[in-house]
Parts: structure tokens; C-alpha cells; sequence
């Protein structure tokens, strides 16, 4: 049964009040924000007002909600979604193509690759390639891994797990991300499920279940070690600058560069190789 106009706007009432919370901000905080009176924001989260598309952009824009949720809370509210969600082969986003392959082509002979937000592997350059077929024997990556996500490597004990010196410190930086990002989005079934999913592995300490806000160094390295080689990287994480499309806006550019003169040697003997 199709919903009441009633029952809609008192479900994008109940969105605009959980993302005001989720931003530890109270109505008048908001208000003040986003240049309209606490009794208006008030009457939007009970359903007594009616939003108007522009005051819903304004406000997601004052909350700072991904595109992807505005969308719904459009929907919620009985209007059209206004962000697209392209495909990269689409042809209006080849600048785009273009640009990620200039990044990852300029980051050789160091690896380089482009994930979505669940951590999904894209694209990457040589030197990733090269990286993770030395680290991890490629008829166990292929059979294992057939759809790369970046952080179920680094947890799985087939994966990358058992080659990174210093996991107990990296993997409980990256899954304090996975809480935060999960946060952030809205507690997604994607993001829920591949918290879940992680935290299920092997030796994963229990504490990890509840999110830390812990203070650490500013630099975080992770060490690969195989054989009587070494890789020592910090990572830099890039994003799009303003997108109006989801599928732009998930996108991130993670760069890996070496911590030191031995891990910038090892990786141009893998690529000699």
C-alpha cells in the first residue's frame, strides 16, 4: 500500500532526527546552522511541517549526509531523488576514468589502487598488482578473493594477515574506520554487515566491538614482511572534490608510499622482476 503523505513526513522527520543526533547536535544547534528557528525544526522531525525540497538539501547539507542518503530522505519526504548514481564505464565520467588513471600510472613504482566505501578493489596500478601477487601466492588469491575487498585481505587469514608485522596495531586503526564509517553513512546493511563480518574472524579481540576513540600517532605504518623482503608504507586516502553523483562521491584514491629506503628499493626490485 502506497504511503500516506502523513506517514512520509513523519518518516523523513524520523531521518532528520537521527542524523541531527548522529552529529551530536541538538534542534537549536541545527537551527542556528542551517538559518531557520528551533520551532520549525521542531515541527519537520514531529511531521507537523511539510519540507520543501530546497530546506531538505539545505539541511543534509548542514548535517553533512552522503548523497546517497539525501536521496532518501528525499524519497521519505515525497519527492523525486535529485543524485545520480553512475557507472564508471558510463561515458560522461571518462574525465573521470582518465584522471584516476593518470593518479595510479604517476604513484609507480609504488602501489596505488581505487576502492569504493565498502573497500572494494576497482582499479589499480602495476606496483599494487605486483605487491599483492608477491605477498600472497595468486592461486590462493583468485580462488579466496575472486571479488577484492581490501579489508576482508587484511582480516582473513588467508589473506594478509599473515604477512603484516605489525596487524594487531593496523587492523584495530582499520576497524575503528569501519565503526566510524558505518556512523557516518547511517548504519548501513552493507557497512553493518561487513563490520560484522570482520569482527567474526579468528583472534579478532573482543574489545573491537566497541568503537574507541582512542588518540595515536600521527602516522600509522603498516610493515609486510615475506621471505627476507620488507615493505614499510603510510598511506595517503583521496576523494573527489564536490561530486553530485553517488557513485563519485564513494570513490577513494589510496596511495601507498614507502616509510624508508629499503621499502622504496624492494619496490623497484619488484617491478624489475
Amino acid at each position: 500500500m502506497p504511503q500516506s503523505i502523513e506517514n512520509r513526513h513523519n518518516s523523513f522527520g524520523q531521518f532528520l532526527r537521527q542524523w541531527r543526533d548522529r552529529r551530536g547536535l541538538s534542534q537549536l544547534d541545527l537551527a542556528v546552522m542551517s538559518n531557520v528557528s528551533q520551532r520549525h525544526i521542531s515541527f519537520l522531525e514531529s511531521g507537523r511541517a511539510k519540507p520543501s525540497r530546497a530546506m531538505i538539501l539545505e539541511l543534509a547539507t548542514v548535517l553533512d549526509i552522503p548523497l546517497r542518503e539525501q536521496n532518501v530522505m528525499l524519497t521519505a519526504a515525497g519527492f523525486a531523488p535529485v543524485y545520480s548514481e553512475s557507472d564508471l564505464q558510463d561515458p560522461q565520467v571518462e574525465p573521470i576514468r582518465k584522471a584516476l588513471d593518470f593518479i595510479l600510472h604517476k604513484q609507480e613504482p609504488y602501489p596505488a589502487v581505487v576502492i569504493d566505501r565498502y573497500w572494494n578493489l576497482l582499479q589499480s596500478n602495476r606496483a599494487a598488482t605486483n605487491l599483492l601477487n608477491f605477498l600472497i601466492d595468486p592461486q590462493i588469491l583468485q580462488p579466496q578473493f575472486e571479488c577484492i575487498n581490501l579489508m576482508r585481505l587484511m582480516f582473513n587469514p588467508q589473506g594478509l594477515r599473515p604477512v603484516v608485522a605489525n596487524w594487531q596495531e593496523v587492523a584495530g586503526h582499520l576497524i575503528r574506520r569501519v565503526h566510524r564509517e558505518a556512523i557516518v553513512e547511517g548504519q548501513s546493511e552493507k557497512s553493518i554487515a561487513l563490520l560484522n563480518e570482520l569482527l567474526a574472524y579468528p583472534d579478532v579481540p573482543q574489545s573491537w566491538r566497541d568503537l574507541q576513540w582512542e588518540w595515536h600517532a600521527p602516522l600509522l605504518t603498516v610493515s609486510f614482511i615475506k621471505g627476507d623482503r620488507q615493505f614499510n608504507f603510510f598511506s595517503t586516502i583521496a576523494t573527489l572534490g564536490t561530486p553530485y553523483d553517488i557513485t563519485l562521491q564513494e570513490l577513494r584514491v589510496e596511495c601507498l608510499f614507502p616509510a624508508d629506503d629499503i621499502t622504496a628499493e624492494n619496490m623497484r626490485k619488484l617491478q624489475a622482476g
